[in-house]
């Protein structure tokens, strides 16, 4: 797989099958097009590719009333790793790529990237200002081929819904909007050391976007061991405004320092709250321990 930071020079890339947009999420609409990205390469035998912006245009032009980033740059990358994708292109998005007119953006999917198909969802839009369109696309000599949205419970998959799923804490939901659990990577780095001076030693993970749209306490998978996390910002010892990701690992001791690693969500246990004492808040981490020890026995 290969990675550009820009849109390349005038002729030189070969063909390719092309998909665009932010793919946060990675849920199972924008799955449905990477595997029909997959398809398509195979059929026309030329390189399957992704353009995705980086950051988030909404990020861009609100960033004070941006989405929260259900998925980092890095997991999104790890994805298409996995799905053997050929080509990535991380755009950046700032003021001349926004005000880029329709039609050169076109010119240069055609001239620079060499794209021969285009797969688009139902609601693609590009351009400054959202002007172009489907008919823009149709009146240009690339092959558009139109992949159209996936619906769970009557209504469809979508970004903005897998965030209202785990912002509520329905992580039921929001595994049928993936199609897995949802998941979160970082790298273990050294923190305060304050969960092991109170019994409960946990892994700090370095996560690589500050604004999940997951809060609380949680039963979850650290690669291949269980464990329980806190999601938040720590309100009993030290509130902190950002944040932070820790794990306490069920039944282990192994030096995991400096590893990277994936937390899988499976159960909301709780919100997180602030407790009097830190008396109250060992009390209440042993019974976080119990529930997810209960609802781990059953899990499968």
């Amino acid at each position: 797989m290969r990675i550009y930071r820009h849109i390349p020079e005038l002729n030189s890339h070969a063909p390719c099958v092309l998909t665009v947009g932010n793919y946060d999420g990675i849920h199972l609409g924008h799955q449905k097009l990477i595997n029909e990205l997959i398809i398509q390469s195979k059929k026309y035998q030329i390189d399957s590719a992704i353009m995705i912006f980086e950051p988030h245009p909404r990020e861009f032009f609100t960033p004070n009333d941006a989405p929260y980033r259900v998925t980092s740059l890095r997991e999104k990358i790890e994805f298409f790793k996995l799905k053997k994708i050929n080509r990535i292109y991380v755009i950046k998005f700032n003021d001349k790529f926004a005000n880029m007119p329709g039609l050169d953006f076109i010119k240069k999917l055609k001239k620079q990237i060499f794209v021969k198909v285009l797969l688009i969802g139902e609601d693609f839009r590009f351009g400054k200002n959202r002007e172009f369109g489907l008919k823009d696309l149709l009146k240009s000599d690339i092959e558009v081929s139109i992949v159209k949205d996936v619906e769970k419970n009557n209504k469809r998959v979508s970004s903005s819904e897998l965030r209202k799923a785990l912002s509520g804490g329905n992580l039921s939901l929001a595994k049928d909007l993936l199609g897995r659990h949802y998941s979160i990577s970082g790298k273990v780095i050294y923190g305060e050391q304050r969960g092991r001076l109170i019994g409960f030693p946990t892994a700090n993970i370095h996560m690589f976007h500050n604004r999940p749209p997951i809060k609380g306490v949680f039963a979850v998978k650290l690669n291949e061991n269980f464990g329980v996390a806190n999601l938040g910002t720590r309100p009993t010892i030290k509130g902190i405004s950002k944040l932070q990701l820790e794990v306490h690992i069920l039944n282990f001791s192994k030096d995991i320092y400096g590893h990277h690693v994936h937390i899988i969500f499976l159960k909301k246990i709780r919100d997180e709250v602030k407790f009097e004492s830190i008396e109250a808040l060992k009390t209440q981490i042993k019974k976080d321990i119990i529930s997810a020890e209960n609802f781990l026995k059953n899990y499968d």
